[in-house]
């Protein structure tokens, strides 16, 4: 069993310490509740204050103060105080998470930066992308970072909102205050203040369940 002494006497909090494993290169700061089947390895540095949630692994990574983390995996990324993660996120290497952030359920980020106050609720993806404050993510979006044969970055500034099932084919840069409009599929850059719509119209043809036999 390891020993968690050197935690608990820090004021580190175990839910059920014979679930979890924890190397003893990690630092945690204190106040920080840990829940069952944990895994914390590497130089993963955690804050105050913070809750890691059920079955969750973290390894060589830097997590601020007042965090909360549930269910989800973190590897070679920083997440600044105050973020929400999860459940079910996935934070791949090279990922800077600022304050006050929220990822949420299924959503993936990698060799991204992602600046406070931004919100990924769920089912969404963001790889090789610098994005700003106060952004709202959509559900089902995608950053189209890879054509086959290299990876391009996006770039989305401060306040600009994406719009459900976007797709941001990299490299692309949506403006300040601009709008996606939701089902759309970004290939050009977006100025700020503006709504880009990219889909077809929708056409229904009448009567076409009856006329298909």
């Amino acid at each position: 069993m390891i020993n968690l002494d050197k935690y608990k006497d820090n004021g580190v909090i175990f839910v059920d310490e014979r679930t979890v494993y924890i190397e003893d290169s990690v630092i945690i700061g204190k106040g920080t509740v840990i829940e069952p089947n944990v895994y914390l390895k590497g130089n993963t540095v955690i804050g105050e204050n913070v809750t890691i949630g059920f079955c969750s692994e973290i390894s060589d990574a830097t997590i601020g103060n007042n965090v909360t983390i549930r269910h989800s995996v973190i590897t070679k990324s920083s997440i600044g105080e105050g973020t929400n993660i999860g459940p079910f996120a996935y934070i791949r290497p090279d990922c800077n998470v600022g304050k006050n952030v929220k990822i949420g359920d299924f959503v993936e980020i990698k060799n991204s930066n992602i600046d406070d106050g931004t919100k990924l609720a769920h089912l969404t993806y963001v790889g090789d992308a610098d994005v700003g404050k106060n952004i709202n993510f959509g559900c089902g979006t995608v950053v189209v970072n890879y054509d086959g044969k290299k990876k391009h970055r996006t770039v989305i500034e401060d306040n600009a909102f994406i719009g459900c099932n976007t797709n941001l084919v990299s490299p692309v840069k949506v403006g300040k205050n601009a709008y996606t409009a939701a089902g759309s599929t970004i290939t050009n850059d977006v100025p700020e203040n503006s709504l880009a719509i990219a889909r077809e119209r929708q056409v229904n043809k009448e009567d076409w369940v009856l006329k298909r036999d």
